[in-house]
């Protein structure tokens, strides 16, 4: 017999538009007793939930507010084939519901006053031996634990994955900033200025002999405009030591392709104005284009430093994250231990018995059969006779079935 205690609510308002209680909710039932079983899990819960209602007086009043739900099983029967149909109907519906139709585990939460049994818990009580309730719930805790296990080491490994890239991104931006170091220092040491302060453009074009600002501006536009060096970096003349190129790129615009002319001053890293677009209309801004580019210099190095700022910040939380170890590994191993002993125990309960156990068995059966024999024959039938255990009863007098 299987009895789980129902708490019921206080009395509700069902019809708040009214201000008062529905006058459906007054009626009720201190217990009920079902000799079989529905077809669906629903059908259980519902048959519960007839009794287990907000409005109870009856059991609010006389039964201490509880319901009492009564299930009569007998063991090793239909009747625990048909929980453990029940089981799986329920375990399948949840799936579809959750969205889970992958998982291997599922948790049907315990007994408690709201819910009742599980179907795992009927389960084991209708085959008389707890032992498979107790691996299950083993197994639950385990796989909960090896689950959460393999969320840390997944987050461990991303962290060290994140680790090494801004470690690595660190290294190369420090190694950018000491390259762009190197190369302002040696562009200020060769630039030239005129009395007011300002660097001279001592731009000089390769073919080219004049010096004119005008000239050379007019030239680099030509260039621009007809140059086609099939994305190969291609020298064009020299700024302070430095190497003035461009490039040809092939690119789409307005769903047609052109050629894409750029220019760059080539140092340990190339650098550029407005992209390396020449201003094709002012011959004076085309030919300030690579000595405004080689002035930009400084501002790169100051947007690496702060993302190195950045990044120093980050390296060391990573660091702590990656170096952390899970803790619950004793308490897996200890469970796995446990779980292993009780299926030991579940397999030698399985083996087949000896003779002598055998007939050790029968006669302690009878002894317990007897010892359980009603003292009335008035008592009552079902709650002292349709109980876990005890199939194939006989009538007892004045009684009928």
């Amino acid at each position: 017999m299987s009895r789980s205690l129902h708490t019921n609510r206080d009395l509700e308002k069902l019809e708040p538009y009214e201000g008062k209680p529905s006058c459906t909710v007054l009626r009720g039932e201190e217990g009920s007793n079902a000799l079989d079983l529905p077809d669906r899990p629903s059908d259980l819960a519902q048959r519960d939930g007839r009794g287990v209602r907000a409005g109870n007086e009856i059991a609010k009043h006389f039964a201490g507010n509880n319901v009492d739900v009564i299930i009569y099983a007998v063991e090793k029967s239909l009747d625990s084939y048909k929980f453990n149909l029940l089981h799986c109907k329920q375990t399948f519906i949840s799936q579809l519901k959750s969205g889970a139709m992958g998982a291997r585990t599922i948790d049907e939460g315990a007994m408690d006053e709201k819910s009742g049994m599980n179907f795992s818990e009927y389960m084991a009580i209708l085959s008389g031996n707890t032992d498979l309730l107790d691996k299950a719930k083993l197994e639950k805790k385990i796989a909960s634990l090896e689950g959460e296990r393999k969320s840390f080491s997944k987050g461990k490994r991303e962290s060290e994955l994140k680790l090494e890239g801004k470690s690595g991104e660190l290294r190369n931006n420090q190694a950018a900033i000491a390259a762009m170091t190197e190369d302002w220092e040696k562009f200020t040491a060769a630039a030239r200025t005129d009395q007011e302060g300002n660097r001279l453009n001592l731009l000089r074009i390769d073919g080219l002999d004049s010096t004119d600002e005008k000239t050379i501006g007019k030239h680099l536009q030509e260039i621009a405009r007809n140059a086609t060096t099939g994305g190969q970096y291609k020298r064009v003349g020299e700024l302070y030591g430095f190497p003035i190129e461009v490039v040809s790129e092939r690119t789409l615009k307005d769903g047609l392709e052109f050629c894409d002319n750029r220019f760059v001053v080539a140092g340990n890293y190339r650098y550029s104005y407005n992209n390396g677009h020449l201003a094709m209309a002012d011959t004076h801004a085309a030919a300030m284009n690579f000595l405004n580019a080689l002035e930009r210099i400084p501002g790169i190095i100051d947007q690496y430093r702060t993302k190195n700022e950045v990044l120093e910040r980050e390296i060391p939380q990573l660091k702590e994250i990656a170096g952390k170890t899970w803790k619950k590994e004793d308490e897996l191993k200890q469970l796995k231990s446990e779980l292993a002993a009780l299926d030991r125990k579940i397999q030698l309960e399985l083996a087949p018995p000896t003779p002598e156990s055998t007939e050790e068995n029968r006669q302690g059966s009878e002894k317990k059969q007897t010892e359980q024999q009603p003292e009335s024959p008035h008592a009552d039938f079902v709650r002292s006779h349709l109980v876990i255990g005890r199939p194939g009863l006989t009538e007892p007098k004045g009684m009928k079935l």
